[in-house]
């Protein structure tokens, strides 16, 4: 089987770049093991399509109750 460049595949690499430049990422938080499948299964029983939407959902609603605009 040959060998895959650093980086991965050629769609790999194209998507990884397209995330940089759309997208600031960073580490939210270390959580308990298991907390992460937990806040998974939560976030589909809520109707989202993922834990990092409901997290957004979660930090704007938050944002937007703190500045009382909701």
């Amino acid at each position: 089987m040959a060998e895959e460049k650093a980086g991965g595949t050629p769609a790999t690499r194209a998507k990884n770049k397209w995330n940089k430049n759309n997208y600031d990422s960073f580490l939210l938080t270390s959580i308990p093991k298991g907390r992460a499948e937990e806040w998974t299964e939560i976030a589909k029983e809520l109707g989202y399509k993922s834990r990092n939407q409901m997290i957004v959902a979660a930090v704007e609603e938050k944002i937007k109750r703190e500045r009382g605009e909701g």
